[in-house]
């Protein structure tokens, strides 16, 4: 298949010539199961059919999808957790293609993900707000709300699945340690703000999320905690018409180590600290509804002033100056799609930026033109050109119709495209997460330049480690190192050197600067250690 960039990714895996070497960097799966309708959780949602915007709060059981790579022995994988666009309301009334677990982006991208190696779980979270109401004010704190469910709906499912790996049988098969965030579209808001929100003051401090009464649009004790772990109740309802927020699965961590944003944004940056996991995004700067910088959301309809969000260039700002995405530049990725996005990206790391054209607006008679959103769609073109769109004005199918309206932000929208542009956010993506998630371990922990990574009986010290010069391996009399095995990131060993010693002096001679993995072998067995040269 054509790539977006010129050149052809070749990843040349020798780790032992095994399965567990080459996966999650090339496809080492050619079929996957998928298991439907898993229960993760349950909340409470104010969408219903009879007011679909904004109703009365019901009961909703949380289900996913889950894909995985069939007969796979592996039992400790890393977890990806993908969440789909839709403007959170259901497909169609949306005024979308787009709003459900099967979207046609969603399905490749989590096969994809599980040919590499990974599980990947597809939830559904809760839906429902008015873009419609009169009340401006109405309109954003629904918004916001409907953003706030979402973010205790992804918590409670990274707490589900670390619930069941930890203390329960690991029926899944996960590694607890080693979970990605992962959004396109509207789910790039959950996966970015459900990184990053550490606390309801965050929040509650920003004046957008301030109504006119001086009251927070959010309150805990009416909307539960942003964990998803508490209570919340309507003051005055009625018992049983009360309820907008239940706990689940509480008592574990919802952290995770990686989070992905396609064409997404986060409500404010200001949320992001040290302590959050590493950013990769990836966005049209030219995208007319979810701002490359900072701008407002965009709704189709009559008002739709909504409070500033930061896009993927202000998120990979400041990730980058908060060190987060530091892995990324250590690992010294060296290949076409890292030229790619750095050719556009202004030297952030995990900033993909897609130059797009821009289209002629056939409903403009003055000639302006439509930027493109998102050049990895498609969907099923001809069901939805049967479809009349609420914007269609009276013009019939297929004269006008939900097809013909999405084609106006994606006027080459093919199967064909959509995949090509996968290809290379795929691309991008594995080497970073493979670095980011420690993969070229098998131990399931989180680790770091100075910790034993398998077999923590047997003593090894590298120092120093990152460095500029020279380094020194030291191990006990008891156990000397045997052998010296290098890998570069891509898996490529790149050096094997005897021992047979204690002490071991590796000349920086013979590397350029980035990161790389050491297999010391001994007697016992092997140690993976992660070694910078600056």
């Amino acid at each position: 298949m054509k790539k977006i960039v010129s050149l052809v990714l070749t990843l040349t895996i020798i780790l032992c010539s095994t399965l567990e070497a080459q996966r999650y960097l090339s496809k080492t799966f050619t079929a996957i199961t998928v298991d439907r309708d898993i229960q993760y959780g349950r909340n409470y949602t104010v969408f219903t059919l009879s007011d679909p915007m904004i109703g009365k709060p019901t009961s909703q059981d949380l289900m996913l999808n889950l894909y995985h790579p069939t007969g796979d022995m592996l039992t400790e994988r890393p977890l990806v957790i993908l969440f789909h666009t839709g403007n959170f309301l259901p497909i169609g009334l949306n005024g979308s293609v787009f709003g459900t677990v099967d979207d046609e982006p969603i399905v490749e991208i989590a096969n994809r993900l599980a040919e590499l190696g990974y599980v990947v779980a597809v939830p559904e979270y809760r839906q429902g707000w008015n873009p419609i109401s009169p009340s401006q004010e109405a309109q954003v704190n629904t918004l916001v709300n409907a953003t706030y469910r979402g973010i205790q709906d992804a918590r409670s499912c990274v707490r589900f699945f670390r619930k069941d790996a930890i203390d329960g049988s690991n029926q899944y098969g996960i590694c607890p340690e080693r979970i990605t965030y992962w959004g396109v579209g509207t789910g790039g808001y959950i996966s970015t703000a459900a990184a990053a929100l550490d606390t309801y003051e965050e929040l509650a401090i920003l004046p957008k999320f301030i109504g006119s009464d001086g009251i927070p649009m959010v309150v805990p004790s009416i909307h539960g905690d942003p964990f998803g772990t508490s209570y919340g109740f309507i003051p005055g309802e009625p018992v049983g018409c009360d309820t907008l927020s239940l706990p689940n699965h509480v008592g574990y961590e919802h952290d995770v180590q990686l989070t992905v944003s396609m064409g997404g944004a986060i409500w404010d940056t200001s949320w992001m600290d040290k302590e959050d996991p590493a950013f990769i995004c990836f966005h049209v700067p030219d995208d007319p509804f979810i701002p490359y910088k900072e701008g407002v959301y965009i709704f189709p309809t009559p008002n739709n002033i909504y409070p500033t969000v930061h896009g993927s260039y202000l998120i990979s700002e400041k990730a980058n100056d908060l060190g987060l995405n530091k892995t990324f530049k250590l690992a010294a990725i060296n290949d076409e799609f890292t030229a790619a996005a750095n050719a556009n990206n202004d030297g952030y790391e995990g900033l993909f930026p897609f130059i797009r054209p821009t289209w002629v607006n056939p409903f403009d008679t003055l000639g302006s033109r439509y930027s493109e959103a998102a050049p990895w769609d498609w969907w099923d073109f001809a069901f939805w050109e049967t479809q009349a769109h609420p914007s269609c004005a009276g013009t019939p199918p297929p004269g006008c119709s939900f097809d013909f309206i999405a084609r106006l932000n994606n006027r080459d929208a093919s199967e064909t495209k959509g995949m090509t542009y996968i290809d290379s956010i795929m691309g991008y993506f594995a080497p970073r997460a493979y670095a980011q998630l420690n993969l070229w371990s098998p131990a399931c922990a989180a680790v770091n330049t100075e910790e034993v990574l398998t077999r923590a009986d047997v003593s090894l010290n590298v120092s120093p480690n990152p460095t500029a010069a020279d380094m020194l391996f030291t191990s006990s009399e008891e156990n000397p190192m045997q052998r010296i095995e290098l890998f570069d990131l891509s898996g490529r060993r790149i050096k094997m050197i005897s021992v047979n010693s204690s002490h071991f002096v590796l000349a920086r001679d013979y590397f350029q600067a980035g990161m790389y993995i050491a297999k010391v072998r001994f007697e016992k067995g092997i140690i993976a250690q992660k070694i910078v040269f600056n």
